[in-house]
């Protein structure tokens, strides 16, 4: 009775592979699940985490570029002698329609990896608007940067309706600036240099804005694909092995 006892009680070698069995297949599956539930959490932090567009960088972009435009106006209406490079509408101008394609992204789902062809273009024009807005701040900004160095060595006398500026008065052959229209001389040495002040300070706002635009979007959309290569590479494949 004794042997009979003690031989029931002994497992046998199919006892103990059907009981290991499922507890290694568990095992086996569930890096396979972590790796599934990795991929699902990173797409998530796209469409998620900061969702969409960042929408301060729009925002930012519409207020700079309506500024920008307003502040080129009413320089344009102290005296219509000044030039287009004198008054950068049209720097405020094409960052408003940089900011508006921004908002288009904003109600779209931002996604590194373009779903449609609509999306890609929209991503694509975005980039380029922003590398041109980057370029038309910089120039904008070395005009009235230019403009203002000039205004401080002035010297300005009102002829008839006109206000006439030179660099050097003593010199017969210096460089004169007529401006039409302006009958007194004050608002071209105080108030039309604070709006070119005005003008640098908005510029240069407007050019980081721009910069941290293209970057945002260079960064959803070429950094993380070449990440995602080389992760899915065999030699890291190797080293996560190793």
């Amino acid at each position: 009775m004794g042997k009979e006892e003690k031989h029931q009680a002994s497992p046998g070698p199919h006892a103990t592979k059907s009981q290991t069995g499922p507890a290694a297949a568990e095992k086996a599956a569930s890096p396979a699940q972590e790796r599934k539930g990795g991929r699902e959490e990173k797409e998530d932090s796209y469409t998620c985490c900061g969702c969409r567009f960042p929408l301060l960088v729009a925002l930012l972009q519409l207020l700079l570029g309506v500024a920008i435009t307003a502040v080129a106006i009413i320089m344009a209406t102290i005296s219509p002698s000044l030039l287009a490079r004198e008054t950068p509408h049209w720097a405020g101008i094409i960052v408003c329609l940089v900011s508006v394609l921004g908002f288009v992204l904003y109600c779209i789902t931002y996604l590194p990896d373009e779903k449609t062809s609509m999306q890609f273009i929209a991503k694509l024009l975005y980039f380029l608007l922003c590398s041109l807005g980057l370029v038309l701040s910089v120039l904008a900004l070395a005009f009235a940067g230019h403009h203002y160095t000039q205004i401080n060595g002035f010297t300005c006398q009102e002829t008839g309706a006109d206000c006439l500026c030179t660099l050097d008065p003593e010199d017969p052959i210096a460089r004169t600036f007529l401006y039409a229209g302006v009958s007194d001389c004050s608002s071209i040495t105080s108030t039309l240099k604070l709006y070119f002040l005005l003008q640098m300070a908005l510029n240069l706002a407007q050019a980081l804005v721009c910069l941290v635009g293209a970057f945002i979007m260079w960064k959803h959309r070429y950094q993380v694909f070449l990440v995602d290569q080389q992760r899915g590479s065999p030699s890291a494949q190797q080293w996560q092995k190793v």
